[in-house]
């Protein structure tokens, strides 16, 4: 069998990977030991990023005439790449985060819905909050004002409550001595 027969499939399996991407980002993953490179993985698997480990030369092949050629200029020494087809900022919050205890690791940059952003970038991007936190900060905020009003009128209502008792007795003594 020729190299490129041997070459073509794993081509094939990045370019399917990276085809329905939102987000690929690539890291420099030398020093880093099989239980951290083991617990790295496990934390990007939770998020749904996929991570796998690839020669420059197949990425660079795959990554031809699509948005992430711009990586190319990236594809130097070790590289991994980490995929996301959900969460475009998940592959670069679940590497800042790993990245701050193992300082071996190191994020090159990565391409995010089709515009390509250095590592000082995906550094920032890794500080956005997630989707669902982000939603849940909006239902929050919008839910904070009508949850505020409906406090409002329910002591209104209370306040009312105990004031109309004392009024209705009021009236009903002032009756009995007028029907006399």
């Amino acid at each position: 069998m020729a190299k490129v027969e041997l070459k073509k499939p794993v081509v094939e399996e990045i370019s399917a990977k990276i085809k329905n991407a939102q987000a690929v980002v690539l890291v420099d993953h030398r020093g880093l030991t099989v239980a951290q490179d083991t617990e790295l993985r496990k934390k990007l698997r939770q998020e749904g990023v996929s991570y796998k480990i690839y020669k420059n030369t197949m990425m660079n092949f795959a990554f031809k005439g699509t948005d992430y050629e711009q990586l190319g200029d990236l594809l130097n020494g070790p590289s991994a790449m980490a995929v996301s087809e959900t969460d475009p900022a998940a592959p670069a919050r679940v590497l800042y985060e790993f990245a701050k205890t193992a300082k071996a690791l190191e994020i090159k940059g990565g391409v995010i819905e089709g515009k390509f952003y250095d590592a000082a970038a995906m550094t920032d991007i890794a500080t956005i909050p997630s989707r669902d936190v982000l939603l849940s900060r909006l239902l929050g905020s919008m839910q904070s004002p009508i949850t505020n009003f409906a406090r409002v009128i329910k002591q209104i209502a209370e306040k009312d409550g105990e004031a109309a008792p004392a009024e209705a007795e009021a009236p009903a003594a002032e009756e009995t001595p007028a029907a006399e």
